[in-house]
């Protein structure tokens, strides 16, 4: 948890729910559960949440609500954006309304900043905020009035939804994600909806998406184009010891189909592979001299993955590690955000 965020696309991270489970491909390899497997053992903060799976880092599928951590986002006076549960899933399905309706109330309160929330879990971001009638108000009042008024915090509640502070996302690895997650997400009312197509593992074509289903937007109108009702669309490749090996084109196709709806685009990196051309370090540097003596199809062995069908159509990426992939793609560092949103703030 911290007021500053190394992720390309965001300002800082708060955490008020700690503990997630796997869900889907793009769990595989997921960084937070080798972060929170570092501090596992009896007395640390992640103690029951991650255990040991042969060898590996595995999520027991606990939660918590870190009331500590609850007002973080008022006691910032600075104007940031802010992405909600980095290290979980906050519409994991073992996190209460209630705990839930706490956190709305923060982040309603926070007027000053923006907060990204990003789920995999689409059902239960729906089922929350699309059709139980939300308000980030409880009947009863706001559960933390003391603290905020001690502070001086609060604020006048917007007395519609979407709040206006609040974007909602949802990650989607491949085709099987985008098809289960973007409907669901265009059907939940939202100030601003993106995607984070980040580990991506396969080619997404969004037009798909937007075939298999039909939905109405906030206001009820009917819909039936995916891209024109996204904000912002962010990819990149996967990192860590076992990452994955990201296509080129993958990306491209993404970006593409973003540049012919206007929407926003963001480039996060290639993680830890890369093609000579696509690197930050360029198509002379000595690993690409010696991969294809190395290369293995599927990706998990030695340093080189080879992409493409046959010798006269195939291209090759070795792993050189994050910051010498570097985020590039095709040249061009794209860091493009949602219409009216200033980068720093």
């Amino acid at each position: 948890m911290s007021d500053r965020s190394r992720i390309e696309w965001t300002d800082a991270s708060w955490n008020p729910i700690r503990g997630c489970s796997r869900v889907s491909a793009g769990c595989e390899n997921c960084y937070a559960e080798r972060q929170a497997a570092r501090f596992a053992a009896k007395g640390q903060p992640w103690h029951g949440f991650v255990r040991a799976v042969n060898g590996h880092p595995a999520w027991t599928g606990r939660t918590s609500l870190i009331e500590s951590a609850l007002d973080l986002p008022l006691r910032w006076r600075r104007p940031r954006k802010v992405f909600v549960c980095s290290m979980s899933d906050l519409f994991h399905e073992s996190v209460s309304d209630q705990w839930l309706d706490e956190i709305f109330q923060v982040m309603a309160s926070a007027q000053r900043h923006t907060f990204q929330v990003l789920t995999k879990r689409a059902a239960r971001m729906h089922a929350y905020l699309g059709s139980r009638g939300f308000h980030p108000f409880s009947d009863d009042g706001w559960t933390m009035t003391g603290t905020i008024g001690t502070q001086g915090e609060v604020t006048p509640a917007p007395t519609g939804r979407p709040l206006p502070n609040v974007w909602l996302g949802v990650s989607v690895e491949n085709q099987a994600a985008a098809d289960e997650r973007i409907p669901l997400l265009l059907q939940t009312p939202a100030t601003v909806r993106f995607l984070s197509c980040e580990p991506l593992l396969g080619p997404i074509d969004l037009r798909r998406a937007c075939a298999l289903h039909r939905w109405k937007d906030a206001d009820g109108v009917e819909c039936c184009n995916v891209t024109r009702s996204l904000d912002w669309v962010i990819v990149g490749g996967e990192s860590g010891p076992r990452a994955r090996p990201m296509d080129p084109n993958w990306a491209r196709r993404l970006r593409d189909q973003s540049k012919a709806s206007n929407v926003p685009f963001f480039f996060k990196q290639w993680g830890e592979w890369a093609t000579g051309e696509q690197s930050a370090v360029g198509p002379d540097h000595p690993i690409f001299k010696r991969i294809q003596n190395r290369a293995g199809r599927d990706g998990t062995a030695g340093i080189a993955h080879a992409f493409g069908e046959g010798w006269t159509n195939e291209w090759w990426a070795a792993r050189i590690g994050r910051k010498k992939a570097g985020r590039l793609l095709d040249g061009y560092e794209y860091n493009e955000f949602p219409k009216g949103v200033h980068p720093n703030g």
